[in-house]
């Protein structure tokens, strides 16, 4: 597990997440620690090091 810190699409605030680096290529939804909002994540490992992060408002 690593910690990944990342602004919120909607209210900009800096939150922070452990990702699993077991799992090479995710794909899911979680709400904003901050503000509720759901927020589409997107990430890939390679090596145990992280190579992509995405994370995107849902349409609102």
């Amino acid at each position: 597990m690593i910690e990944h810190f990342f602004q919120c699409p909607y209210c900009w605030e800096s939150i922070s997440m452990l990702l699993d680096t077991s799992v090479i290529n995710q794909a899911y939804v979680e709400d904003c620690e901050v503000c509720c909002n759901p927020i589409q994540i997107s990430l890939y490992f390679e090596a145990n090091y992280l190579t992509s992060f995405e994370a995107i408002s849902l349409g609102q």
